[in-house]
């Protein structure tokens, strides 16, 4: 065996039994190779498990790709000594054998394990998939009933809108009603003018025109001019019949200053009655005509312009002292066109502060998103905003500040020219028309 040394013995298990402790790998070859030890380490194998002791050596296994393994075994040679028994070393061989089917086991365990998780894994997916889907048709359905709730919520808006517009209508209807009745039972206790339930017509026959009522509507005084003219010469509430409008209105008439046959329009002497009124309030009137109040810019309009007006504004302060502005022609547009104002011809104890600033201007009121309005708490001709306006807040001993409201700004009953001031409010004012043409006679 010594000759030998340097040779390669190699040893080849065909078929092993199965002895106790061995697990045997199916169509598994074991290959011994007997290497000296210096050439060994030159071994090109993957290591998978190295054992062995100073008798039995090194030994490695392998996997091979076609799924065998590979065992092999260096078995150290010792000098002057025998290569020791292999087979007493088939024990550590044994137990490499069962470390490797254990290990193969393992490997399909892991294969089984890896094929479950990625089976797992694809249903995950498609769970996944499913509820995204299942979540993209249920954001359809709230898009399709957050617009169904938006439209039943705008039919409910316009319901709303027109259940009050139809109260609204009802309500006006109503004052209407009542406002006829009061108006049918003044003219009916009037002893020169019955209502006018014909209206004058051009086209009408000449025996339609002689008809009673139509007679007693052609003889109804259209303003306070016309009562003069009839013999009153007192001054008080009476009922007149514009041409232009049909209807008739009560109205003051002051048969005193200067001549009398004045309709009075507007009057402040008090601070009993607010002037910071709505759009529709300065349109039909406000307040007592005993005392102060707006005519209502509607009346104001058919009496000014069925004929040439004049206007005279009387003013007074709170020492008594007493000054008047007149305007030779005054005339005021209908709704349509915002009231607008036809002021000139100024004359008068008072500079002027209202032609040469607030002619042709529209008339506003706080709720009509007129700024000057809004600061001023009243409805009057504005324009950048005023040098007069004779509708302000009633501030009691003349002068006074704005802390009271906010610095926004004037908003007493001022006429500037009288202090040059827009912070002195006027203790009295009051505006009247008459025909341009009047003449007064004496009493009869």
């Amino acid at each position: 065996m010594q000759g030998q040394t340097n040779r390669v013995a190699t040893m080849s298990l065909l078929s092993l039994t199965n002895p106790p402790g061995w697990s045997v790998c199916s169509a598994l070859c074991i290959l011994i190779v007997l290497l000296p030890e210096a050439k060994a380490d030159n071994l090109n194998t993957t290591t998978q498990r190295n054992g062995g002791g100073s008798q039995c050596g090194e030994y490695t296994n392998q996997v091979m790709e076609n799924g065998m393994c590979r065992l092999v075994a260096t078995l150290p040679q010792l000098d002057e000594q025998r290569c020791p028994d292999m087979f007493r070393c088939t024990d550590e061989v044994s137990y490499w054998l069962h470390e490797n089917e254990e290990r193969k086991q393992q490997i399909v365990a892991l294969k089984e394990t890896i094929s479950e998780l990625q089976e797992e894994l694809r249903n995950h997916r498609h769970r996944i998939k499913v509820l995204e889907l299942q979540s993209e048709e249920r954001n359809h359905m709230n898009i399709s009933l957050e617009e169904r709730f938006h439209e039943l919520e705008l039919h409910y808006a316009e319901a709303t809108t027109l259940l009050h517009l139809q109260g609204t209508l009802i309500l006006d209807l109503q004052n209407q009603l009542h406002n006829l009745t009061l108006l049918v039972n003044k003219v009916k206790r009037s002893p020169g003018c019955l209502i006018n339930i014909v209206r004058p017509n051009p086209l009408m026959s000449a025996q339609e025109a002689l008809h009673p009522e139509i007679q007693h509507v052609r003889n109804c005084p259209i303003d306070c001019a016309s009562i003069y003219y009839n013999g009153v010469r007192r001054s008080g509430l009476y009922t007149v019949v514009p041409s232009l409008a049909g209807m008739p209105v009560e109205v003051y008439c002051d048969m005193d200053t200067d001549g009398g046959g004045w309709t009075v329009i507007q009057r402040r002497v008090d601070g009993s009655v607010s002037f910071d009124r709505s759009w529709r309030d300065y349109r039909d009137g406000f307040g007592d005509l005993h005392s102060e109040f707006w005519l209502g810019n509607d009346h104001i309009h058919d009496l000014s312009t069925q004929g040439d007006y004049s206007l005279r504004i009387n003013l007074e302060d709170w020492t008594n002292k007493h000054k008047h502005a007149l305007y030779q022609s005054f005339s005021v547009d209908d709704e349509e066109h915002q009231y607008r104002l036809h002021v000139s011809g100024f004359s008068g104890t008072v500079q002027d502060s209202f032609s040469w600033y607030h002619d042709k201007q529209g008339f506003s009121t706080p709720d009509s998103g007129n700024i000057c309005a809004e600061i001023s708490h009243g409805g009057w001709w504005y324009n950048q905003c005023f040098y007069a306006n004779l509708n302000g807040v009633y501030y009691r001993g003349g002068h006074y500040t704005p802390k009271g409201r906010g610095p926004l700004g004037p908003d007493g009953i001022v006429w500037h020219s009288w202090r040059d001031s827009d912070y002195y409010s006027l203790r009295k004012v009051s505006m009247m028309i008459r025909p341009r043409s009047f003449r007064s006679r004496l009493s009869p």
